[in-house]
């Protein structure tokens, strides 16, 4: 059964808090990547491109069918921001 399209594609940007630097160490990089990686094989988005600057992070990605952006990017921003926090 192919997937229906029920959503636009969504341009999305998240800043770090205080501006700090979210390049170093590379180890927070992973973790976004991660957590971005869990999404797709939980079939929640579709990821089409994603940038990792110094200080915030843009995505272009589309939900799936049932998914509520504001419940993905809660979601995505609290799970990430708790994994960084316990570095």
């Amino acid at each position: 059964m192919a997937n229906i399209i029920t959503e636009y594609t969504h341009f999305f940007t998240a800043t770090i808090l205080e501006w700090k630097r979210l390049s170093k160490p590379v180890k927070y990089k992973d973790i976004i990547i991660d957590s971005m990686r869990f999404l797709v094989a939980d079939k929640r988005i579709t990821i089409y491109g994603f940038v990792i600057m110094v200080n915030h992070i843009h995505s272009i990605w589309q939900m799936n069918a049932g998914i509520k952006r504001e419940n993905l990017q809660r979601d995505f921003l609290k799970f990430t921001a708790q994994k960084i926090e316990k570095i």
